[in-house]
């Protein structure tokens, strides 16, 4: 004889803390009896009370789903077969929740297959000019600070300088109040602000205004490059770049980051260039070696970009005070 089992009304009620939870009676006997067997009252129970309700939801609403009786002892006794392989319920969960075992949710290698979301920020590398006929290298990172090399006026092939500094993109519109530009051609370090516009990965245009009232502004879009993965073994070589000064500087990197450089007025420099963890981008760290530098033995750092269209590698670096820099650009012979 089969016993029969009056099944109890659906509610909910609110807790003591204004939200809606399970009813407060015994809620492993009559807000399961619907299962028709003592056993699944017990594990849906005991679900409830280590989940807690959302999950309940889930694997009452799962058993309850099935037209025969074998069935339903199947789908508890999978479900927690498919606890034991995950490790955890949390870990079930964060793999996409699978009825039976890990497997059928999102693994590590499904996820870039996944839509990403779209970009908010100015973060990226952009190209582009200035008013003043300059070209402009340079790129935002993902916690606010931008690098933008700016060249000689008519002259891709020279360094001027750089513009750097942390800002905050917010709805289309950056700001930054802490702007420094190193200047290769002989104004040195002049403090700034600088405004702009975005739209994310496509397009990025500011003006920078000086403390000596000056101004310059700059236009420039998205460098699709952007989205590639920094690759050292397309960086390494040798590069000959000629600083505003007019001396001829010659960087050598090979493919496992490690960097050496030397200055036709005698400056020598040593370092290492890794790949950052997000972005076509490399953190740089160099220690200029005294002498000829004229800053004596300093170690910055800071980032290097290649442009691999040109065959140009961009190198910036500082010291944390932002009073000392190593900027470089040259081609790749």
């Amino acid at each position: 004889m089969h016993r029969r089992y009056k099944r109890a009304p659906d509610r909910l009620v609110h807790g003591a803390s204004g939200k809606l939870g399970l009813p407060t009676s015994p809620v492993g006997w009559s807000g399961f009896k619907s299962f028709g067997f003592p056993h699944l009252r017990v594990i849906a129970f005991l679900l409830c009370c280590v989940t807690g309700y959302s999950l309940c939801v889930v694997g009452v609403t799962t058993m309850r789903t099935t037209g025969t009786n074998n069935l339903r002892y199947l789908l508890p006794i999978g479900f927690m077969s498919g606890l034991v392989a995950c490790g955890s319920l949390a870990n079930c969960f964060n793999s996409g929740f699978a009825p039976v075992a890990c497997g059928g949710g999102y693994g590590e290698s499904d996820v870039s297959s996944l839509p990403q979301p779209p970009a908010t920020s100015a973060e990226g590398r952009w190209t582009g000019t200035t008013s003043l006929g300059r070209a402009v290298a340079g790129l935002v990172l993902d916690d606010g600070s931008y690098w933008l090399f700016y060249t000689a006026r008519g002259n891709p092939h020279i360094l001027a300088g750089l513009v750097q500094g942390t800002g905050t993109s917010h709805s289309g519109s950056f700001g930054s109040s802490n702007t420094r530009d190193f200047n290769l051609e002989g104004a040195g370090i002049r403090a700034a602000t600088m405004r702009g516009n975005y739209v994310p990965n496509k397009s990025f245009d500011g003006t920078i205004a000086y403390v000596t009232g000056d101004t310059e502004s700059f236009t420039s879009t998205y460098d699709e490059n952007s989205k590639s993965a920094p690759n050292l073994n397309l960086v390494a070589g040798t590069y000959s770049g000629i600083r505003a000064d007019n001396h001829t500087v010659t960087v050598t990197v090979d493919s496992a980051g490690t960097l050496s450089g030397h200055a036709s007025d005698g400056c020598t420099v040593a370092g290492t260039l890794s790949p950052r963890a997000k972005g076509n981008v490399f953190h740089t760290s160099m220690t200029l070696e005294g002498g000829a530098c004229g800053t004596g033995t300093e170690t910055v750092t800071g980032v290097g970009l290649y442009d691999a269209a040109t065959n140009r590698l961009y190198s910036a670096a500082l010291i944390s005070a932002r009073t000392t820099s190593y900027l470089f650009l040259g081609t790749k012979q």
